[in-house]
């Protein structure tokens, strides 16, 4: 059977599922959803908004591991027997959040086809890109990374669209992700926007990246 695209889950279906253990909860931007070292007790799934997933070293640094929108799960660890939290992950704009307890979800992936069909997608998803995370940390450039992670942020290559406005995201949290300091980031952001590749003149409204961004991951 061919695996589904995201798209295809039908999350309402999902919701109405009967006998499913589960809640539905509202985070406003920049609220705590779960704190590394918690207890793993559900897997969750963004309806509406937008998640950042943070990683805390025993030295004090923080990094960026993940920025997730509307259909993507997190908080899927507990499946494979960890006991609790390994990141933080907080609402970066005011969003809707399903949350669903790990046995029921057990009992979901299955008795739904279509549901553990749209599971596999999404860890197929998340492995493929921390491979190319990695990859990207170890050969490219700071610069090249950064345009790679504002590329992936306005999801290019999902969308036939030239310019796409993302939220406003700001420069500590490009540099947590990217791996850089902020000073290095806002080097590039002002050269990438003096080539016109981006554009955050009114920065409250989001930030615009153009395709032609792309030119600056491809350049050797």
């Amino acid at each position: 059977m061919a695996l589904k695209p995201k798209e295809a889950f039908d999350a309402q279906a999902f919701l109405d599922s009967a006998g499913v253990t589960r809640k539905i909860v509202e985070y406003q931007r920049a609220q705590v959803i779960f704190t590394q070292g918690d207890p793993c007790e559900s897997v969750l799934y963004i309806q509406k908004g937008g998640v950042k997933i943070t990683l805390l070293s025993k030295a004090g640094r923080q990094a960026v591991v993940a920025m997730l929108g509307p259909g993507d799960f997190f908080g899927e660890g507990g499946l494979a027997g960890q006991p609790v939290r390994m990141a933080t992950a907080s609402a970066t704009m005011r969003s809707t959040i399903l949350l669903v307890e790990q046995q029921a979800m057990v009992r979901l992936l299955h008795e739904q086809h279509a549901m553990s069909d749209r599971f596999i997608v999404h860890l197929l998803g998340r492995t493929i890109q921390i491979e190319e995370d990695l990859v990207d940390q170890l050969f490219s450039s700071s610069e090249k990374r950064l345009a790679r992670k504002l590329l992936l942020l306005a999801q290019y290559g999902e969308y036939d669209k030239p310019v796409r406005t993302v939220p406003a995201i700001s420069q500590e949290t490009l540099a947590e992700m990217v791996g850089t300091t902020r000073s290095r980031v806002n080097f590039f952001m002002k050269k990438f926007q003096r080539l016109g590749f981006i554009d955050y003149t009114d920065y409250t409204d989001g930030l615009t990246i153009n395709n032609s961004l792309l030119t600056v991951v491809l350049h050797d």
